[in-house]
């Protein structure tokens, strides 16, 4: 640069200026000095570029130098105004970027953490529901096996009544049949000793006939134990009779009793059945809803296994964005700076004047 310089120094003093304005166009040496001019301004916006691109490590901005010191300044103008524009863009691109990630992220915590606790409250709800199903089952079992137990209990009543009506039958059979005979004996002594008291007279008066009786015979008469005897066979006849009333009221208690227990404990099957068919209900609508909550919590499952994914798109996408934002900011704000101080030195700036104003 100091022998162009001199170079041209030499070629614009006054004795070549004469000399070559006799022997060349005047526009000749201009042009020369333009180009020197140019020249150096080339190199120091090539050698600006350079350092932004080892910097940067850009290799848009290392083409753009060596195009500096080939190209047309309104071509490298051009170039550089362009840089200038999608480094801008890429800035604006990159804001843009980082604060939907930043939406999105929050927006996938949000709804992960949501989910979690949907799904927590669904298989809460599934297990309560499956120990509502096995509750409720054992329960319509046990009262199953309650109806069928009293119905055995009806059924063993049923026969036991049946044969304890077969033994009062009997019993009061014989103990009619009893009174039946003891009376026809007793009818027969009474008939027979009650002829006692209108003969007797008869018989002191009438002497026996024939010579008297021989030493060590007694006078005939009637027993006077035949009162004892018919008293113990009016007896017996009373305790048959007693017998017979006892049983006839063994029966009626026993009827009763049957009937009662007959009674209550239908009333206690119907009540059991009404008991089975409310908690079918309740056990088949909790199975319904067993059903539909299994299902609600896989369709949270599935999301949360999309948001999952979609989160891991998310870091992936955006992770090297967010972290290294603000060093690329920088880096590409000074890219821009970078261009357009090469792009001033190119319009003919000073390079002290720009490292003054920047």
């Amino acid at each position: 640069m100091e022998a162009v310089s001199k170079a041209l120094a030499v070629l614009s003093s006054d004795d070549a200026h004469d000399l070559f304005t006799k022997t060349f166009n005047p526009s000749f040496l201009q042009a020369i000095e333009e180009s020197a001019k140019k020249s150096d301004r080339r190199e120091r916006a090539s050698s600006l570029l350079l350092a932004a691109a080892e910097k940067s490590h850009n290799p848009s901005l290392a083409s753009l130098a060596t195009n500096v010191r080939l190209d047309a300044f309104a071509r490298v103008k051009k170039a550089i105004d362009d840089m200038i524009l999608q480094l801008q863009r890429q800035s604006q691109d990159e804001v843009k970027h980082k604060d939907f990630c930043v939406d999105e992220l929050n927006t996938n915590q949000l709804q992960t953490d949501k989910r979690d606790r949907e799904k927590q409250d669904l298989e809460a709800r599934v297990e309560d529901l499956k120990m509502r199903i096995d509750e409720l089952g054992s329960a319509i079992e046990g009262l199953k096996s309650e109806v069928s137990e009293m119905q055995v209990q009806m059924k063993r009543a049923g026969e036991d009544r049946e044969t304890q009506n077969k033994e009062f039958q009997l019993t009061v059979a014989d103990q009619r049949e009893t009174q039946k005979l003891l009376k026809a004996a007793l009818q027969v002594l009474a008939d027979f000793y009650g002829k006692q008291a209108g003969s007797s007279n008869f018989l002191q008066k009438q002497e026996p006939a024939g010579p008297p009786p021989p030493p060590g015979f007694q006078t005939y008469s009637k027993s006077s134990a035949s009162g004892g005897v018919m008293g113990l066979l009016q007896q017996i006849i009373n305790d048959a009779k007693a017998m017979e009333a006892e049983a006839v009221r063994s029966e009626h208690d026993g009827q009763k009793a049957y009937e009662d227990f007959i009674q209550s404990t239908n009333a206690g099957i119907e009540q059991k059945s009404k008991d089975i068919i409310n908690k079918s209900a309740l056990k088949a609508k909790a199975e319904i809803d067993l059903v539909q909550a299994t299902e609600s919590k896989e369709g949270v499952i599935v999301e949360l296994e999309q948001l999952t994914n979609y989160n891991v798109e998310l870091h992936q996408s955006c992770d090297f964005v967010t972290k290294n934002f603000e060093i690329r900011q920088t880096a590409r704000d000074e890219e821009i700076e970078a261009l357009k101080q090469a792009k001033a030195i190119l319009s003919g700036a000073k390079f002290e004047e720009l490292l003054q104003s920047f």
